[in-house]
């Protein structure tokens, strides 16, 4: 039996105690559909959205909504 899944079990553990520990930004939104979202980010992902943002010279919000019509990539079939 492999180790893999506690290890990476761990892992999650260990992030999601260390995404609590940092201050949380609250980011709100427009979705394509026009529903209004809330979305909470840590430290790191608000620091790269700002440079996304700062880089396009807009909004995180217009951000957020502009990925909101990014189609999702299909997982590589094995």
């Amino acid at each position: 039996m492999s180790d893999q899944p506690i290890v990476d079990e761990a892992q999650f553990l260990r992030d999601l105690v260390k995404a609590s520990r940092q201050r949380i930004h609250h980011i709100k939104w427009t979705d394509r559909d026009g529903t209004a979202r809330l979305t909470t980010l840590t430290s790191a992902e608000a620091s790269r959205l700002n440079g996304l943002a700062h880089q396009q010279k807009i909004s995180v919000a217009e951000v957020l909504r502009q990925a909101a019509h990014v189609p999702n990539r299909e997982a590589p079939k094995v």
